[in-house]
């Protein structure tokens, strides 16, 4: 895009989109038949055919989104990023087997794939926004994958020395490094952090069921194993097992989806462009609603409709999504193309931005 396509400064931001379900069935099918008959090599070609099918249907001030990336970019990242992390994993059991003492290295390489999942989080948002593109510009993300990935290491071991409670913290930082790395060409969004953030209180929540149920669930099981040691297994335990572990799954979803709910209030709420300010609605019910159907659609389909499921989900946040104040975007300049394996170590540790 030129500075001279730019539209007048002080825009407002509308969000749009036209999702339906029904528009995703088609692409779903065939997505899941290619990635049958190619074992699976098919999928980051299908992952890329349904982001642009999602994009082209999302606007900003009524003008389309456009997804850039390629399937090819996917499908080499993963070789890549499977031999970054299967590399250094195979040298050292290679190693283990002429001398035990090299055992010891199992401790660092550990933490080596831990900053490598950090770092992967990173890429995979980066590759995103640099295949993203409003009125031709590209987004980019302004960062250091490394440095990403060791902040994920340190938040990680404060959360496991702190029993979770560092968890918020921690989804908070991360966050800020992305969103406020974040640019639009080169406008660079700003991250501005509530104090009034309340995710400490759904948070004891979710903690304090998980905790609860699973002293109770080790409640349970103790005496009586202790009591059927060497005879018959007890049917009556198992079932009163069962029923117990259903109940606490569904306790801990819905007390964790009042603590997911409040995390995409604050995150979306902290995100700044010039003197837009970004805010979504979402309540922990809408979010069980919304996870359920989804997870009933992937499965009564074999995850075929994985396409509507994604598509229901980018609906549901944006029919949500709103924007007050106004933004000046009349001197954005492109942005640098971005490298095409990034994503490539996301895919390996089977996670996704999206």
């Amino acid at each position: 895009m030129t500075d001279a396509t730019a539209p007048a400064s002080g825009e407002t931001l509308t969000f749009g989109q036209t999702l339906k379900s029904s528009d995703f069935v088609g692409l779903g099918i065939k997505n899941g038949l290619l990635n049958l008959v190619t074992f699976g090599v098919y999928s980051f070609w299908g992952k890329t055919a349904t982001r642009r099918s999602i994009w082209e249907k999302v606007s900003l001030n009524g003008e389309a989104f456009s997804y850039t990336g390629k399937g090819l970019e996917l499908f080499l990242g993963f070789l890549l990023g499977m031999a970054v992390l299967l590399v250094p994993y195979v040298a050292v059991v290679i190693l283990t087997m002429v001398n035990h003492f090299f055992l010891l290295l199992m401790f660092p390489l550990y933490f080596g794939f831990i900053v490598a999942l950090g770092a992967a989080v990173f890429m995979a948002f980066r590759y995103i926004a640099g295949r993203t593109r409003w009125r031709g510009t590209r987004f980019q993300l302004i960062g250091s994958p490394a440095r990403f990935g060791w902040s994920y290491l340190g938040y990680f071991l404060l959360m496991l020395v702190t029993l979770g409670w560092f968890s918020p913290a921690m989804t908070m930082r991360l966050s800020g490094k992305l969103w406020g790395g974040l640019a639009y060409g080169d406008k660079k969004l700003d991250w501005q952090r509530s104090d009034k953030e309340g995710l400490y209180g759904p948070f004891t929540l979710a903690w304090l069921v998980g905790i609860g149920g699973y002293v109770g669930l080790i409640a349970m099981m103790v005496p009586s194993m202790a009591a059927q040691a060497g005879g018959a297994p007890d049917l009556a335990l198992i079932g009163r097992l069962y029923a117990f572990l259903l109940v606490y799954i569904v306790l801990v979803v819905l007390a964790s989806s009042a603590y997911y709910a409040a995390v995409m209030r604050a995150v979306i709420g902290a995100i700044r462009l010039d003197g837009a300010r970004f805010s979504i609605k979402v309540t922990a019910v809408e979010l069980i609603v919304l996870s359920l159907t989804n997870a009933l659609i992937l499965i009564f389909s074999l995850g075929f409709l994985l396409p509507v499921a994604e598509a229901r989900s980018a609906r549901f946040v944006l029919s949500r999504l709103s924007s007050t104040g106004t933004v000046d975007l009349s001197g954005v300049r492109q942005a640098p193309a971005g490298s095409g394996s990034d994503e490539g170590l996301a895919d390996a540790f089977g996670i996704s931005t999206f």
